[in-house]
């Protein structure tokens, strides 16, 4: 009789945060008993009232979801103040990313333009997943990490945009956390053929500090806003965004999708959040503190030099290797930390942290001194 041989998965470093599994196998331990840093996701959620709509919506199981999510739509139009034909839910900023960079394609091939899609850099890895898939070229457009003044001021004139090209740039940036002001913005949707923003991270930033473009999206049919429910609401499982754009624009994608993209407990889920305005209030008065007290840690500790930054997360220069540091924090105190292999522009010498509670960031910082030290 012949035996099979077993093998087993070799650990491939992942490109995203949150890889629990992967961390675990390092750490020795399950991932239960990891403290992660990795995952930008907010602490203090999922909301309680998000927890009782998804309680409320298992009755809906045996049911299809509504296949125009009437209610939903109209639950993020009225929280963003636009028409409801202006918003199209999807499963999670991902796959409304891949829409939008068909998108981009498809005008490429119907105008005959040279088109492509600048990208400010470092960024995300799923940008590049999604404009390589459909064979759009991306053109690195490299943000200055240390510039507290307008970074797109020359970079039009150093790299002129080809014709017909898009342009990609996520607000509050990530990984820097730098928040890009309107007024920065705005000369943008005049120069490129589509402006796709990713404001993900746009619900930590306190309303009075915001720079959505969202009010311009009735001057500018080019400009398409993605937006994501799972960092602000703890509930990354859910895999739930929504995009704001032209209703042509949007009804195109709805064409090109599959069906029922959003279950009915993410719909649930999102109708809620987004009307529950004392959790929003809450982590707004958190977060601006929090941030601080573990910016500050972090910026007295020789050899790390955190970036300030709009968003929940921070991002660290340091003088040793981020991974050597990474795998030190995981074997010896199961903490979590995002190593910056996935931005090509950063590499090595930096890591990312989210903020967490005040008695997780210092369990951090304590972590992270003895290991500066070794």
């Amino acid at each position: 009789m012949s035996q099979l041989s077993s093998t087993h998965t070799p650990l491939i470093r992942p490109i995203h945060g949150g890889n629990l599994a992967w961390a675990a196998a390092i750490a020795g331990c399950s991932p239960d008993s990891l403290l992660d840093f990795s995952a930008s996701i907010s602490p203090l959620g999922p909301p309680g009232t998000v927890v009782q709509a998804m309680a409320t919506a298992l009755e809906q199981l045996s049911h299809y979801p509504d296949p125009q999510y009437t209610a939903l739509r109209r639950a993020l139009a009225d929280h963003h103040r636009v028409a409801i034909d202006w918003v199209l839910p999807g499963n999670g900023a991902a796959e409304l990313l891949t829409w939008a960079a068909r998108d981009v394609a498809a005008d490429v091939a119907a105008t005959g333009a040279l088109g492509g899609c600048y990208l400010l850099t470092p960024a995300f890895g799923d940008y590049s997943r999604a404009f390589n898939a459909v064979g759009v070229p991306l053109y690195p457009w490299p943000l200055p990490l240390a510039q507290p003044t307008n970074p797109f001021l020359g970079l039009a004139e150093a790299w002129p945009a080809p014709e017909g090209a898009s342009l990609l740039v996520n607000n509050p940036h990530n990984p820097t956390g730098a928040l890009f002001s309107i007024d920065w913005l705005e000369p943008l949707l005049e120069r490129f053929a589509t402006v796709i923003v990713d404001e993900a991270f746009m619900d930590f930033v306190p309303p009075d500090r915001q720079q959505s473009l969202i009010g311009h999206l009735d001057r500018y049919p080019n400009l398409v806003i993605l937006r994501s429910l799972t960092k602000f609401y703890t509930l990354p499982g859910l895999r739930i965004g929504y995009a704001l754009g032209h209703p042509d624009r949007l009804a195109r994608w709805q064409r090109w999708r599959d069906p029922w993209p959003v279950n009915v407990l993410a719909a649930a889920a999102a109708i809620a959040a987004v009307q529950d305005t004392e959790f929003q209030t809450r982590t707004w008065r958190w977060l601006p503190p929090a941030r601080q007290a573990l910016f500050d840690g972090l910026r007295q500790m020789p050899g790390l030099s955190p970036l300030a930054g709009a968003a929940n997360y921070l991002l660290v220069k340091t003088n040793r290797s981020a991974t050597a540091l990474q795998a030190h924090l995981l074997r010896r105190d199961r903490v979590l930390i995002r190593d910056c292999l996935s931005f090509a522009e950063l590499g090595d010498g930096y890591f990312r942290v989210a903020v967490r509670g005040s008695s997780e960031n210092e369990r951090l910082l304590t972590a992270l001194t003895q290991a500066m030290e070794v």
